[in-house]
C-alpha cells in the first residue's frame, strides 16, 4: 500500500491561514475532531473549548480573531481548545558547526497526527516561511524559514509539588503528573501573555533573522514555560531557550540537543516524557557523529510510540525533509522540499 504524500498547500495570500487550511482539509479536520472527542469526550471538549474561548478573549495573542474564523469553518466545538493545547513532547537538535541543521522529532499522545500533517506556505511581513503542523492550526510548533532560521517547541517539565512527588514515590505516575498539571493551571488561568506557539507563529511572520528570532523568543511574555530550539543559517547558530514565568536560560553553542527536562533552568520538575535523559543524550551523539541522509537516524527512543512527525530542516540552503508517523511506524512518504526560487521543488520518497 501506497503511503500518504504530505500535502503542500499555499496559504501565503489568506488573511486567516488556519481557516484556509481548515477548509481545503476538512476530512483531516474532522478526523482530528473525532479522536479529540473519543480522548477528551463530546462534553469535555464543549467545556474544555468554552474555557479556552473565554481566555482568549483577554488574551493578548494577536490569533484570536484568525482561531474564531476557524471556529466558524469548522462549525463544531473543538477549535480554540485544539489552538491552546500544550501536550507536545519532542526532541531537537541543531547542529552548526558548518551549515546549520535542525532535527527535530515530535512526540504526542494523540493518535492520528501523523496522518494528518501537511506543511502549509505562510507569508508575513519579514518573508515566506514554512509551517509544519495541521490544518486550523494558528500557532506554530514546527517551522522553516529558508534564508532566515528553522525553530522548534519542546514541552518543560511541570512544576513539581508536593502531591506529585508522593504520587511517584508510590508508583503512581499518573496521578503525580495531574496533581502537578492542576496546580500550574491557576496561574496559566490569569496570565494574560501570549501562549509560546502564538508567538513562535509571530516571529516566523516577523523575524527578518536569527538574532532578532532570538530576541523575540528569550524576552517576550509567555502564558507558559516552554523550551525553544532555534537554528540559524550562519556557523554557530545554534540556541536552545528555555523559558519559565521569571527567567530564561540559554544555551548558544555549535551543537545544542532538547528534550523534555530543564537543562539550563535549575528548577525542579518532572519531564512529561518517556526517557528525556536518553533521548537528550541520543540527539546529542548524533549530531556529534553527523546525521546520516533522510531519517536514517531515527532510532528508539528518538522514536517511540507516541512520535507524530520527524524532520531535518536547513534554514541556510532552505531544504526541510520531513515525514509523518503514527508511533515507531512511519506513514507517510518522506516530503523532500528545496526552496528553489518562487516555488519550492518537491520530492516524495518511499519509506
Amino acid at each position: 500500500m501506497a503511503l500518504r504524500r504530505i500535502p503542500l498547500l499555499d496559504a501565503r495570500a489568506a488573511p486567516f491561514p488556519a481557516a484556509a487550511t481548515a477548509a481545503t482539509q476538512a476530512a483531516e479536520v474532522a478526523a482530528i475532531l473525532a479522536i479529540a472527542r473519543q480522548r477528551h469526550t463530546a462534553l469535555g471538549l464543549r467545556l474544555g473549548d468554552a474555557l479556552s474561548r473565554r481566555w482568549l478573549a483577554r488574551n493578548a495573542t494577536p490569533l484570536g480573531a484568525e482561531i474564531a474564523a476557524v471556529a466558524r469553518q469548522i462549525g463544531q466545538p473543538g477549535a480554540h481548545l485544539l489552538n491552546l493545547s500544550y501536550e507536545w513532547a519532542c526532541t531537537c537538535g541543531v547542529d552548526a558547526t558548518a551549515e546549520p541543521v535542525m532535527l527535530r522529532v515530535l512526540d504526542w499522545p494523540m493518535e492520528g497526527l501523523g496522518e494528518a500533517l501537511c506543511v502549509i506556505r505562510q507569508a508575513g511581513p519579514a518573508g515566506e516561511w514554512w509551517h509544519v503542523g495541521w490544518p486550523g492550526l494558528a500557532g506554530t510548533i514546527t517551522a522553516l524559514a529558508p534564508g532566515r532560521f528553522a525553530a522548534a517547541i519542546n514541552q518543560p517539565p511541570l512544576p513539581l509539588t508536593g502531591l506529585g512527588a508522593a504520587a511517584r514515590q508510590r508508583g503512581l505516575g499518573l496521578v503525580g503528573v495531574a496533581a502537578d498539571w492542576v496546580a500550574s493551571r491557576p496561574a496559566l488561568w490569569r496570565s494574560r501573555a501570549l501562549p509560546p506557539a502564538h508567538l513562535l507563529r509571530v516571529v516566523c511572520d516577523t523575524a527578518p533573522d536569527f538574532d532578532t528570532a532570538l530576541a523575540m523568543l528569550r524576552d517576550t511574555p509567555l502564558a507558559a514555560p516552554v523550551a525553544f530550539t532555534l537554528a540559524g543559517t550562519r556557523p554557530g547558530e545554534a540556541v536552545c531557550i528555555e523559558r519559565s514565568p521569571d527567567g530564561h536560560a540559554l544555551r548558544h553553542a555549535t551543537r545544542v540537543a532538547m528534550a523534555n527536562h530543564w537543562d539550563g533552568l535549575a528548577l525542579p520538575g518532572a519531564a512529561r516524557w518517556m526517557e528525556s535523559g536518553t533521548r537528550q543524550a541520543m540527539m546529542a551523539g548524533l549530531l556529534e557523529a553527523s546525521p546520516p541522509h533522510g531519517l536514517a537516524w531515527l532510532r528508539p527512543p528518538l522514536v517511540n510510540h507516541g512520535t507524530r512527525l520527524a524532520a531535518v530542516m536547513r534554514p541556510a540552503s532552505g531544504r526541510l525533509a520531513v515525514a509523518g508517523f503514527a508511533g515507531e511506524r512511519q506513514v507517510t512518504a518522506l516530503l523532500h522540499l528545496t526552496a528553489a526560487g518562487p516555488e519550492p521543488a518537491r520530492h516524495d520518497e518511499a519509506a
